[in-house]
C-alpha cells in the first residue's frame, strides 16, 4: 500500500525506518469511485492526497457554465486544491475522480507535524510546491503564447501515457480548445483532410 509514496518520496529525501514509520502511521487510505468527488469547490480541503490507482481532475465552471480542466492526477502524483489546504478557506476547483481511485491522505495538522518532528518533510514538501509552481508558470506562459497545435503537441510529447486514458472532451478542455478543433488538430497531425 506504501511502495508508490514511499518510492515518490525517494526521490527527494531519505527517511530511517522509523521516520518511514512515523509517516505511514499517519496515512490514511481512502477510495473514490468514477465520477465521485474529492473536493468540491466552496468546501474546504484538508488533506494533502496521493494516488496509488487512478485519475483526477482539477477543474472549474466559469460562469457560462463551461468547465475549464485546470490539471490531471494519475498514479504517482499528489493532488487537491491547495489554495484551500494552505489557507483554509473555500476551494476554487472541483477535484473529481475519473477513474475508481486509491489514494493516501494526510490531514494538515498532521502534515505540521512531521515538519517538526522530521524537519526533512519540510523539504520535501517545498520541493513539491516548487515543481507545483514551475509546472503551472509553464503551463500559463504555453497557453498565452502556443498556438493550440503546438500545445497538444507538448501535451502528448510531455505525457504519452495519458493519452489514452482521458477523452477528446477532457484533453480539449485541458488545451482551452473545443473538442471539435482538436479532432480537426489531430486529423491535421496524421495527415488526413
Amino acid at each position: 500500500m506504501y511502495n508508490l509514496i514511499l518510492k515518490n518520496i525517494a526521490r527527494f529525501i531519505q527517511l530511517t525506518p522509523e521516520e518511514t514509520a512515523r509517516f505511514t502511521a499517519v496515512l490514511k487510505p481512502r477510495t473514490l469511485r468514477k465520477r465521485q468527488y474529492l473536493v468540491q469547490a466552496g468546501d474546504i480541503f484538508r488533506y494533502e492526497c496521493f494516488v496509488n490507482k487512478g485519475s483526477l481532475r482539477t477543474y472549474h465552471i466559469d460562469n457560462s457554465g463551461q468547465e475549464h480542466i485546470v490539471m490531471f492526477a494519475f498514479e504517482d502524483w499528489w493532488t487537491g486544491d491547495m489554495y484551500s489546504f494552505l489557507s483554509g478557506q473555500p476551494a476554487l476547483y472541483h477535484v473529481e475522480a475519473m477513474e475508481d481511485c486509491e489514494l493516501l491522505t494526510i490531514e494538515k495538522s498532521q502534515l505540521e507535524q512531521l515538519y517538526t518532528d522530521i524537519p526533512k518533510f519540510d523539504r520535501f514538501y517545498r520541493i513539491l510546491l516548487q515543481n507545483a509552481y514551475i509546472a503551472m508558470q509553464r503551463r500559463l506562459s504555453e497557453n498565452m503564447s502556443l498556438s493550440a497545435e503546438e500545445r497538444y503537441l507538448n501535451f502528448i510529447n510531455r505525457y504519452p501515457q495519458f493519452e489514452q486514458r482521458l477523452s477528446l472532451k477532457q484533453i480539449a478542455s485541458y488545451l482551452g480548445i473545443t473538442p471539435e478543433s482538436l479532432s480537426r488538430i489531430r486529423r491535421q497531425i496524421a495527415g488526413k483532410p
